[in-house]
């Protein structure tokens, strides 16, 4: 039995009925799913703030943490439970201080290990490697082994995410280097979510 769990990455479009698709999914991944990640491009704040409400909700009803991408003020008008920060995206260590010990900081490190070891130090909740496999829904010239997860999960007690193009198929090596976390998007709400998880559950083991 494998402790990885997945962590739900949004489409860009939140809004219709995606509500009720995030809803059937957390429910379908009771005990597999522990975290969804807000991902919306293009929209201000209002906007996002706005579309963010129902499914922070369905978060909270299924004890999923709820995290925001990128976006420090967002997720502090929020309350989020966390904020994902690219490279590009700020310091760790700024936004510990901005936002104080309780919201989860997670960072994306690629394929380097000098980055998470620098994210570790400077705080970071969890890190995240990839894209391992090639991404539908982020481009991505960074293209790790699965190795590093193996290196890192040996060293380090930070949970690390990974990410990129992970589909039921292709996960297992993944899950056998340690991942903690399985970051998907395109793979579960490209098709029947409840389906997809299922899928994943099997898979992972």
């Amino acid at each position: 039995m494998s402790d990885c769990q997945l962590y739900l990455i949004s489409p860009l479009d939140v809004g219709g009925d995606f509500p009720d698709r995030l809803d059937r999914a957390l429910a379908a991944g009771k005990g597999l799913t522990t975290a969804f990640q807000f991902r919306v491009k293009g929209v201000d704040q209002h906007e996002a703030a706005r579309l963010a409400a129902p499914l922070q909700e369905i978060c909270a009803a299924h004890d999923v943490g709820f995290i925001v991408n990128d976006d420090l003020a967002l997720a502090r008008r929020l309350k989020a439970d966390g904020v994902h920060l690219g490279q590009s995206d700020g310091d760790p260590k700024e936004a510990r201080e901005e936002l104080g010990r309780e919201m989860q900081i997670g960072v994306t490190c690629h394929a380097s290990r000098h980055l998470a070891m620098e994210a570790g130090e400077a705080g970071a909740d969890y890190v995240a490697f990839g894209a391992f496999y090639p991404s539908e829904t982020k481009a991505s010239e960074h293209r790790p082994e699965p190795e590093i997860i193996e290196w890192w999960s040996g060293l380090f007690e930070i949970p690390c995410v990974a990410i990129g193009g992970i589909t039921p198929e292709n996960c297992k090596p993944l899950v056998e280097a340690g991942a903690d976390f399985l970051a998907v998007s395109h793979a579960i709400w490209a098709e029947d979510e409840v389906a997809a998880v299922e899928a994943f559950r099997s898979a992972i083991g």
